[in-house]
């Protein structure tokens, strides 16, 4: 296994540990009158993660794209939380949204130049 494969796999694992603790959000969200908006955007980031993890794990072309749209998912649901519903601080919020994109575009921009270079 070389270090690319290693970075992978690490990777994969993060995204699958980041998935399932968003996932466990949603079964108190759905026992309590939560609001729908934050529901839906922590259920987008589980499958996002649980799909991404399980692309990058198994080097699947459209893993990269899945990685973006999960940092896109995570930049709204923080944006909804402090500029829609005045849940946390604005900056936070914005902080956190800029990060989410800017570290999902570089670990789609690895994930998709190392696809060319590992054989299946």
């Amino acid at each position: 296994m070389n270090d690319r494969s290693t970075a992978l796999s690490l990777i994969a694992v993060a995204l699958a540990g980041y998935g399932v603790y968003i996932a466990t959000y949603a079964p108190a969200m759905v026992a309590s009158p939560a609001i729908p908006l934050l529901l839906i955007g922590f259920v987008v980031q589980a499958v996002c993660a649980l799909a991404a993890a399980f692309g990058v794990w198994r080097r699947r072309p459209w893993a990269p794209g899945v990685m973006l749209l999960l940092g896109v998912s995570i930049a709204i649901t923080w944006l909804v939380e402090g500029f829609v519903l005045d849940i946390v601080a604005y900056l936070h919020a914005l902080l956190v949204a800029v990060l989410a994109v800017s570290v999902a575009a570089i670990l789609a921009a690895y994930v998709k130049r190392t696809h060319g270079t590992l054989s299946d």
